[in-house]
């Protein structure tokens, strides 16, 4: 009996033992002292080369060149659509944004086919963004900046799983605060704080969003939040300040109010940067810094290079983007990550880094990265990446990639050996074409239509020829 009392005493103790490892770690993870904070910083429509991390020997970003010395570069990270409504609707669900539609950019006066009104265009009221999945594992969530997920009040961020907001409804607005001179007055261009509480800022756009995710930083710091800082710089229109453009008395016109907004911007992330710092939560901090789109060359006079093509279509520079992160203690300080990623994988990396666990049912297209980023698995996180908007599609599969327009035959490149796109394979290899024109058309059958389309009338002024954007042939 002395033996079977001992054994079962240290059952016992055993098992009280797992119950309080059990209740720390419980306790820990309700109170966010094992969870990382979330900082996703969003540029809009930037160059790919348009960084000091990227190569750029006229653009000054040196606090986001430092964030990539201390954290990770992703040579090869995708969108999932050449402009921005599309793009940010993948990245917030981690899908195809054309499995629920958002196949096309929701701007106002310019969609209304078959009834669908301005009203109606917005990110699907059933697809949960990524807020949603943070805020269920306890997160307090917040976007400031820009949304273009729809203007009206049911699309609104604050509905979508952020619990705070200052920022825009719409794509695109003034840097400078409302006046009776300024044409960027429509009602999803004005500031609000929280739902319907309109208050505009005498700050230089950029900066006041900066501050206010600072601030959301500060008063958030003793319990895991994510923040997504989605700046409209450096997208139009062109508004620079005067200190930032006398830092480039070497460039002109357009190339000039970029380069000072591109370093308000850089000024802005380091601002967010110091706080985590200063508040010592930067060790336990994923920051991801990305940008939206490709750069619209002809618009803003940003640059590609070297990869050929621009915003709004499905060469490179329209849908690979500048990408860095950055969590010490997990990914490497000053690496390199070779394979192709996308911003659909953000979801669920960060649910997973979170400490969630992703349903069967969620059926997300993005993958979590972590495990290929501390090289536990070694393959490609995507072999197979596509993009469509009406009939103009592309399918990347391994370091294949088909184009398929609608008006000429379809081009074939290696990106491995010609990332500028110059020399078409696609008569060289013809049952190549074939082969990857059958997975693109089985992955269409999987989508939904498009919920809203350009009326005929704009249509022509919304296809941009290649042609223009491509690299100079030597």
């Amino acid at each position: 009996m002395g033996l079977v009392y001992q054994l079962m005493k240290a059952i016992n103790s055993f098992f009280l033992f797992f119950c309080s490892i059990l209740l720390v770690s419980f306790h820990s993870e309700s109170f966010g002292q094992s969870k990382p904070n979330i900082v996703l910083i969003i540029a809009d429509d930037a160059g790919y080369a348009d960084f000091g991390f990227q190569g750029s020997k006229s653009m000054k970003t040196p606090h986001l060149d430092q964030l990539a010395k201390e954290g990770m570069r992703f040579k090869q990270a995708y969108v999932s659509a050449s402009v921005c409504g599309p793009s940010r609707a993948g990245l917030l669900t981690g899908k195809y944004q054309q499995r629920f539609g958002f196949e096309e950019n929701n701007v106002p006066g310019y969609m209304s086919l078959f009834g669908i009104t301005d009203d109606d265009m917005g990110l699907p009221l059933n697809q949960r963004t990524m807020a949603d999945y943070l805020k269920g594992v306890g997160y307090r969530t917040a976007l400031i900046g820009k949304w273009h997920q729809g203007n009206a009040d049911r699309y609104h961020p604050t509905k979508r799983g952020f619990d705070e907001f200052y920022g825009f409804r719409g794509g695109a607005r003034s840097y400078f605060a409302f006046d009776g001179n300024n044409p960027f007055t429509r009602p999803e261009d004005r500031l609000e704080r929280g739902f319907a509480k309109y208050e505009e800022s005498d700050q230089y756009l950029t900066d006041a969003f900066a501050d206010e995710t600072a601030s959301f930083i500060e008063r958030n710091k003793d319990a895991p939040f994510f923040v997504m800082l989605s700046f409209n710089a450096v997208h139009n229109p062109m508004q620079a300040e005067k200190k930032d453009l006398e830092v480039f008395p070497q460039l002109t016109g357009h190339r000039q109010q970029l380069a000072a907004m591109t370093l308000s911007m850089d000024r802005a992330c380091g601002k967010v940067l110091a706080q985590l710092a200063e508040l010592g939560l930067d060790k336990n901090t994923i920051v991801v810094f990305t940008n939206d789109n490709g750069g619209p060359s002809d618009a803003n006079a940003s640059l590609n290079d070297p990869l050929s093509g621009t915003k709004a279509n499905h060469l490179e520079g329209g849908v690979r983007v500048p990408f860095l992160a950055r969590w010490p203690d997990q990914l490497p300080a000053n690496s390199v990550y070779e394979f192709p990623i996308s911003t659909l994988d953000l979801l669920p990396t960060f649910f997973a880094a979170a400490g969630g666990t992703l349903p069967d049912s969620a059926g997300l297209d993005g993958v979590n990265l972590l495990p290929y980023l501390i090289g536990q698995r070694t393959e490609r996180p995507h072999e197979v990446l596509y993009w469509k908007k009406e009939s103009r599609a592309a399918i990347r599969e391994g370091d294949w990639k088909l184009i398929r327009f609608p008006d000429r035959p379809a081009e074939l490149y290696r990106l491995d050996n010609d990332i500028s796109e110059e020399r078409d394979l696609a008569t060289a290899h013809p049952e190549k074409v074939r082969e990857m024109y059958k997975k693109l058309f089985a992955w269409e059958l999987t989508l939904e239509r498009p919920l809203w389309q350009l009326q005929r009338k704009y249509e022509g002024a919304d296809i941009l020829r290649m042609d223009q954007y491509r690299k100079p042939r030597e």
